[in-house]
């Protein structure tokens, strides 16, 4: 059972579907917020059931220890954090906790890292062999020195890595876009033309944040990824142009940046979201997806509206 009040004919307006997979909400907790599925589930009152989904934390082909510290940093209605893709690598992953995982009670979707296309691919390899619902391609990652944000910036260079891990699969792709960059409607277009399956939007944007006694970076990194409220603005303005790219070819997208709220989750979904994305807000409302899930069924009730597909791309343009 779910830890709210919803009714079962509530709960059935927020199902969903996304890349071909059932989503008993339109919620997914972000990659990096929930480790690998297993944190929040220490927390009284917590429950996997309450959410679409759930993305793993980044995984690379071999281990890696990631950045020194401080990594992560709160900066006004934000957080820097430049963790630096620590894991232990996809094999140990694939192996040894993805079979703790519980997978009646959420779809689980493994997040992509390399540092060149060979190792998206073969970490894309090793996840086709595993239970993993669907993959996430974190073609994005703004703090770590090689790879990461240099894929996401380039076109060409975004279609390679989604081409290269669309040879090693059928399972749901979903590649994770950039906000620092130029054109993200052409990057989409691209990785739509390559065989991406959906996307999620916007990744962190880069920032930094400085010691002013030392005058020195407080990040050990020296800058690191921005998320939280801060970024909720630009977030919702990269939904819609994307969105623009996406409903021609049937794409969906999960919406993400800044989301603490149902009306936050709203905003999102009527810009042209299909899911929304839910991280930084977790750190301190451990419980926040339950509320999330209530107020967009309100929503849903007051203005008569029976799924909440029907909200996805209902944006009217003012003239």
């Amino acid at each position: 059972m779910k830890n709210t009040d919803l009714s079962p004919d509530q709960q059935a307006m927020l199902h969903t579907e996304f890349c071909g997979m059932d989503f008993q909400s339109p919620i997914v907790l972000l990659s990096g917020c929930v480790g690998f599925g297993e944190e929040y589930t220490r927390v009284n009152g917590f429950s996997n059931r309450d959410v679409g989904a759930v993305c793993l934390k980044g995984t690379t082909l071999e281990p890696r220890l990631g950045n020194k510290p401080h990594r992560v940093y709160e900066t006004p209605m934000g957080m820097l954090n430049a963790i630096g893709l620590q894991n232990p690598g996809s094999n140990h992953v694939v192996n040894d906790i993805l079979p703790k995982l519980d997978f009646s009670e959420t779809r689980f979707i493994a997040n992509l890292s390399g540092s060149t296309v060979e190792d998206y691919a073969e970490v894309a390899r090793i996840f086709n062999d595993s239970p993993i619902d669907a993959m996430e391609i974190n073609i994005s990652c703004p703090n770590v020195k090689e790879g990461g944000v240099a894929f996401g910036n380039d076109p060409d260079m975004s279609a390679r890595v989604v081409e290269a891990c669309r040879k090693q699969t059928e399972k749901p792709l979903i590649t994770k876009l950039s906000p620092n960059q130029t054109d993200i409607a052409e990057n989409a277009r691209r990785c739509i033309e390559a065989g991406t399956d959906g996307f999620a939007v916007i990744n962190t944007l880069m920032g930094m944040a400085i010691d002013i006694e030392e005058r020195v970076p407080v990040i050990g990194n020296n800058q690191g990824g921005l998320s939280g409220p801060a970024i909720k603005p630009i977030a919702l303005l990269k939904v819609h142009q994307v969105y623009q790219v996406c409903r021609e070819h049937g794409i969906p997208i999960i919406g993400q940046g800044g989301i603490t709220s149902a009306d936050d989750a709203i905003e999102f979904l009527i810009a042209g979201a299909s899911a929304v994305g839910v991280g930084t807000a977790l750190f301190y409302d451990p419980l926040v997806c339950p509320k999330i899930n209530e107020g967009i069924v309100d929503y849903m009730v007051r203005h008569e509206i029976a799924n909440v597909a029907q909200l996805t791309g209902s944006l009217r343009l003012n003239g």
